[in-house]
């Protein structure tokens, strides 16, 4: 590895950056600390650099109260602290590679010259831009995307006009419900207003599978969400008698009451158009390529954040796919400064741990759902755990809704899901860092993770998902998945057995109607109940109990086969009408 102390050769270059805020700003003081002797130009199509975009809805909601505080880096204290020159509401319009030049205008001196800017090295952190799609009347008063500090700052705004506090509360539609358009549902609300999310698919949380999606859409609901999925948006029309309001119509026919505000969430695309047309390789869907170095197709141009294509490390191969992540954007701009400098430092790729809050529930992923795996061919089985989040006898223990995907010989970990009110996101980063340091399932039940009765438990969720995959692909246990337990109970020579207490099955309902009920400590001395060479699925509440059955009734050898519903009731119930 090349010293960036004693290497003069690569000192002194001029470094243009095209954005400024996490892989951009992250690159230029890198490149800063590493020479002083640089010159280096950031320039941002907006006014701020180094914002934190993450934190705009908190600040919208009132939970984030200092306005300042979302600025990480001011133009003026990047200039002062590391040298650079920052040129803020500056747009690049060109770029030559040949000649190695950036052409750009201020855009706040319009009748102004285009400025040309030469480089050594090029570094594309030109980020993404919001979805919005030709839907009659989307530029209408009232309707908002979420890309920068100016579009909070009027979302604020608009928000201190409207009648909040009353009795009538205001409504705000959101169309789209990813992570920020939920986090924008949590936000509005907590401000006071009545709130519709919109989402043509038939879920929230895309990256989430159904069932774990479900598990925040019950909870939206019990907030009084209003949730329209499986619809989109045809038209945005005037409200009768109030041209600030607007009344979205759905392709279902359906026309929701007068919004006061609208967030448009539909997604994002790469803001690449003049980078495609500067011939640098963009794929199909305008992102940009880069190498494992983070280096584009052209000489002494790199690319990172959310704008470029990376590595896919779970799926392995030449398997790419776009991960618009803050921290994966802040590590590639490090690292592209290194790499500018000699180290050859190598992106590995990136495993999209992701997590979102929804009100008292956390929702967090890594890694690769069944829908994904489903359309790249991919062998997978599944497990669902709904562990506590500490010892169950400290008061306080919450649910830990946890769904682990994995491959059914090898064991290899896909990816995982849990949804929760306490400790969801801490085991998807110990499913996270066991992916990237190549672990397997077996790997996870013999993790060693902290236990003390308030934080954890003697085995943790992670450790139990562990285990019980492991007894999947060690064939001491069989699984039917929630998708299909409603066909499969419908065949002739299948049983359905729910083995929760009686109590459990008058407050909670059924599992199916034909299902047997024998608590697990009756199976035993009543296992005469169930016909002998039938086909037994077994459920309880959350599947450790429908395990222990399992086990008695695939040892007595009475049943041609024995099996566990995955997920148990706890899922089946929330997901039962979609199959």
């Amino acid at each position: 590895m090349a010293n960036p102390d004693t290497n003069g050769a690569r000192k002194g270059q001029k470094i243009v950056i095209i954005g400024g805020v996490a892989g951009g700003a992250s690159c230029a003081a890198r490149a800063r600390r590493l020479d002083e002797t640089a010159t280096i130009v950031l320039i941002q199509s907006g006014p701020d650099v180094s914002f934190a975009s993450c934190g705009m809805p908190y600040f919208i909601g009132g939970e984030i109260t200092d306005r300042n505080q979302m600025a990480v880096q001011t133009p003026g204290s990047l200039r002062s602290r590391f040298n650079i020159d920052v040129r803020v509401n500056t747009r690049v319009v060109h770029i030559d590679t040949e000649n190695k030049t950036v052409s750009a205008i201020n855009e706040t001196q319009p009748s102004a010259d285009k400025e040309d800017f030469t480089y050594d090295q090029l570094v594309l952190a030109v980020g993404s831009e919001p979805l919005k799609p030709p839907i009659p009347g989307i530029d209408r008063p009232g309707l908002f995307v979420l890309r920068n500090l100016i579009d909070m700052d009027d979302i604020v705004a608009w928000l201190a006009n409207l009648p909040l506090g009353g009795e009538e509360k205001p409504h705000a539609v959101v169309a789209g419900a990813g992570f920020v358009g939920l986090e924008m549902v949590e936000q509005l609300m907590r401000r006071g207003l009545e709130v519709t999310v919109v989402e043509m698919l038939p879920q929230v949380l895309g990256p989430l599978d159904v069932e774990m999606a479900a598990i925040v859409e019950e909870n939206m609901k019990n907030k009084g969400v209003n949730l329209v999925t499986g619809d989109a948006i045809q038209e945005f029309l005037p409200a009768d008698g109030d041209e600030l309001s607007t009344v979205v119509k759905l392709k279902s026919g359906k026309m929701l009451p007068p919004a006061a505000l609208t967030i448009l969430g539909m997604g994002v695309r790469p803001d690449t158009k003049v980078i495609r047309e500067a011939g640098i390789e963009c794929g199909p869907r305008g992102h940009i390529i880069v190498d494992d170095y983070m280096h584009t197709n052209v000489k002494d141009v790199w690319a990172a954040g959310d704008a470029i294509e990376v590595r896919n490390p779970i799926a392995g191969g030449d398997e790419k796919w776009a991960v618009p992540l803050a921290g994966p954007a802040n590590r590639q701009g490090r690292m592209i400064a290194d790499n500018i400098y000699g180290m050859n430092r190598k992106f590995k790729g990136t495993y999209a741990a992701s997590v979102v809050r929804v009100f008292e529930l956390v929702a967090a992923c890594v890694g690769m759902n069944e829908k994904m795996l489903v359309r790249m061919g991919l062998e997978f089985a599944c497990v669902h755990v709904h562990p506590g989040s500490h010892a169950g006898y400290y008061p306080g223990a919450k649910s830990v809704n946890f769904k682990l995907i994995f491959h059914p010989t090898t064991g290899k970990i896909w990816g995982a899901q849990a949804v929760g009110e306490d400790g969801a996101e801490k085991r998807i980063d110990v499913i996270s860092t066991a992916m990237q340091g190549c672990l397997t399932i077996a790997d996870l039940a013999e993790l060693e993770l902290c236990y003390a009765p308030p934080v954890g438990s003697a085995k943790d969720p992670v450790n139990i998902a562990g285990m019980a995959a492991q007894n999947v692909i060690d064939g001491f246990v069989e699984q039917v998945d929630w998708s299909q337990l409603k066909t499969v109970a419908a065949q002739p020579d299948v049983v359905v057995l729910d083995v929760r207490n009686v109590s459990e099955v008058e407050k909670n309902g059924k599992l199916i109607d034909n299902a047997i009920n024998i608590p697990l400590n009756d199976l035993r001395c009543r296992m005469g109940e169930i016909p002998e060479g039938k086909r037994v699925v077994v459920s309880c509440a959350s599947g450790q109990r429908a395990y222990y059955a399992t086990r008695i009734l695939k040892q007595s050898g009475k049943f041609s086969k024995v099996e566990n519903l995955s997920g148990a009731w706890k899922t089946f119930s929330l997901v039962q009408d979609r199959v």
